[in-house]
């Protein structure tokens, strides 16, 4: 499920920069008031930045929820003690006592 979803959200990343990168610019639209050439496109004079504006939020949206989604499941997933402990046991066993030097007295 985390694989799934952070594939999708790295998905809709990238699709989300492409798009931006897409985009024109503020100063792009006085290009065509002196006959730029780019306001009859498909989607109309402004059809086509309506378009791209509008799909821009919903993959920001769809990014903002993904980003949210996966934080509420990194973090409530069940911890099981320090990092330290599950990565090397420590071992806490007592060495017999015929191992024992003589100057450490035995433990009863």
């Amino acid at each position: 499920m985390i694989a799934l979803l952070t594939t999708f959200h790295i998905l809709v990343g990238m699709a989300l920069i492409g798009l931006v990168l897409v985009q024109h610019g503020k100063g792009a639209e006085a290009g065509a008031a002196f006959g730029g050439g780019a306001s009859s496109t498909v989607f109309g004079a402004r059809g086509a930045a309506t378009f791209l504006s509008r799909l821009t939020a919903w993959l920001v949206a769809i990014f903002f929820v993904t980003s949210l989604l996966l934080a509420y499941i990194v973090t409530s997933a069940p911890k099981s003690g320090s990092v330290v402990e599950s990565a090397a046991p420590v071992a806490t066993e007592v060495a017999p006592q015929e191992n024992r030097p003589a100057d450490v007295p035995a433990v009863k």
